[in-house]
């Protein structure tokens, strides 16, 4: 996007990535409890999140962000937004998680998204934010209609990880839906 982003909430800091960073996403990635709904396959390594990194980087349509806890100036957890479309005015949240054991549980995925929902909406002027989830994932998919996703079907076969294809329950939010719920 060409631009320096700092979002901030009472914990939290997210902004851009750096390649530096690159070492929290490899530590982070390999994990059980971020693997097992994203389509990270057994298989990925150091030097394929670089490449990957260095990609998204040079991509408009895509964007890389930490998310970083204030009081310890420490990584604690990734964003990637892709499909971001200026003109339709939307985009795709495709990937967020708290990398950090000693940091679930404790409300930061949801102080991620909201800051990031305010920012999709307000800053960018999106129209249209979407994400999915993986069939099963019963807690991110509550966590989302809290925050007033709205499901909007299942996409069959979406997604392939370690040579077995998945299902994806579409989510999405309206600018009008934000602010509805913004107000609240």
């Amino acid at each position: 996007m060409g631009r320096e982003l700092k979002l901030e909430s009472d914990r939290l800091i997210i902004k851009n990535s750096t390649f530096n960073e690159c070492r929290y996403f490899n530590e982070w990635e390999v994990k059980d409890y971020i693997k097992e709904f994203l389509t990270i396959e057994d298989s990925r390594n150091y030097e394929e999140i670089v490449r990957e990194f260095i990609s998204y980087e040079n991509d408009e349509t895509k964007l890389q962000l930490t998310i970083v806890c204030k009081e310890k100036v420490k990584p604690i957890g990734r964003v990637y937004i892709s499909r971001i479309d200026n003109k339709l005015r939307s985009l795709d949240i495709t990937r967020i998680y708290i990398g950090e054991e000693e940091y679930l549980g404790k409300g930061y995925g949801k102080e991620s998204m909201k800051v990031l929902i305010k920012f999709c909406f307000e800053d960018l002027k999106m129209e249209r934010v979407t994400l999915d989830t993986f069939e099963g994932n019963k807690k991110a998919s509550e966590l989302y209609n809290g925050l007033g996703f709205v499901d909007e079907g299942v996409l069959r076969h979406a997604t392939k990880k370690n040579d077995k294809f998945y299902n994806l329950k579409l989510k999405s939010m309206l600018k009008e839906e934000y602010e509805k719920t913004s107000k609240i």
